[in-house]
């Protein structure tokens, strides 16, 4: 079966694998434990993919906080910078800061945790998007208010690959004294992320998404101009210097600390493979008589194909191909959720072109060939599906 599926999750790097299988057992003890080698081996390994982490994305290794994944990484971030703004009402100003300004098409964990702190006094403003599903600086520059105390804007979108004016983004952020969150949860690993370059203040990523391991993840956050402070969410322990209580999964921090170096050490080389098999895929498809592809023209990421074809319903074409061809109608974060896809809808297409739209995402292991017979093979659906229309 061909996985064109990459953005929902990746396969474990066999190299990767190899890293974290010694500690379920020969060095499977607690990072936390500092009073014999089976804690200090695990507390080391713990530090060294610390510093690989950081080193991805230009950071130092004191400001990664290891998390469950994005998810609890983007809920840490936002929930703890609000609560601790919130606790102490207000800045130096003396001005209480509740107002968040993040954009209609972020991914859930996003949208779903600032409608969470609405409950709790937040005031949220939710930027629109243009066609090619990016953000109108002169929107995010008009909505900033004396109380604005977060701008959480995604660097990739993980639905069509859009990439975000990030740096423009955090030039204004810097400039009106606002903390900048990214998620770059889909940008990690597949571009070149620098957060001292980019300007980002707190910033979420995935193992999974970096051909590592489910259920680990990270958190940036800035330690110096500035210095970026919030409370923690998960009490019991004071771990990962107060920011986050729990044992370590020192397995898949292991895992996530190897993804990491891989991506640094083939980073380049397979983006650049990756994004001439997507524009090949992608030129065969268009073949087809009103396909589009969906936000194409604008600046993407080198792995994503979202696109529409007319005049059929996608969930008809998964169907057909679902024992070929492994790929997804949106977000695999959402795909329970039957409802129109929310980033589409955001881009202004019409309900019968999303309905029409599916996501081919490729990565480290998609070949030529692969692409060829995908391509084929859903060319040949699409028309069975236009005839079964007729």
């Amino acid at each position: 079966m061909i996985y064109l599926d990459y953005n929902a999750t990746t396969p474990c790097d066999d190299e990767v694998l190899a890293d974290m299988l010694p500690f379920f057992r020969e060095k499977f003890g607690n990072a936390s434990s500092k009073t014999h080698p089976y804690g200090w081996i695990a507390d080391e390994a713990v530090e060294r993919a610390r510093r690989r982490v950081a080193k991805l994305i230009g950071a130092e290794a004191g400001e990664i906080i290891f998390t469950s994944g994005a998810t609890e990484s983007c809920n840490l971030a936002i929930k703890g910078i609000f609560e601790l703004f919130r606790r102490f009402e207000g800045n130096v100003e003396g001005i209480a800061k509740k107002h968040i300004i993040t954009c209609v098409a972020e991914h859930k964990a996003v949208l779903d945790t600032c409608e969470h702190l609405k409950r709790w006094g937040a005031e949220v403003t939710y930027l629109g998007v243009d066609t090619k599903g990016k953000i109108d600086l002169d929107e995010l520059k008009a909505n900033i208010r004396a109380d604005t105390l977060l701008i959480a804007v995604m660097y990739a979108n993980n639905e069509t690959g859009i990439i975000q004016p990030v740096q423009e983004i955090a030039a204004i952020a810097k400039r009106e004294k606002i903390i900048f969150f990214s998620d770059a949860t889909q940008a990690v690993g597949k571009m070149r992320v620098d957060v001292n370059k980019d300007g980002i203040d707190a910033l979420a990523l995935s193992a999974h998404k970096i051909y590592g391991p489910k259920g680990v993840g990270a958190l940036y956050i800035r330690r110096k101009m500035p210095r970026v402070r919030l409370a923690a969410q998960m009490d019991g322990g004071g771990h990962e210097a107060g920011f986050r209580s729990g044992t370590l999964n020192v397995p898949g921090i292991v895992g996530l600390g190897k993804a990491a170096m891989l991506c640094m050490e083939q980073g380049e080389r397979e983006w650049e493979q990756v994004k001439l098999l997507r524009d090949e895929l992608e030129e065969q498809l268009l073949r087809i008589d009103g396909a589009k592809v969906n936000g194409g023209g604008g600046e993407r990421l080198p792995n994503v194909c979202n696109i529409a074809f007319k005049d059929i319903k996608a969930e008809r074409l998964v169907v057909l191909l679902n024992t070929k061809i492994a790929f997804s109608l949106g977000s695999a974060c959402t795909s329970a959720v039957k409802e129109p896809s929310h980033v589409l809808k955001a881009m202004g297409k019409s309900i019968p072109e999303i309905e029409g739209s599916v996501r081919l995402s490729l990565g480290r292991y998609t070949t030529a060939e692969e692409t060829g017979i995908a391509a084929k093979e859903i060319s040949e659906a699409v028309r069975y599906l236009e005839q079964e229309s007729l």
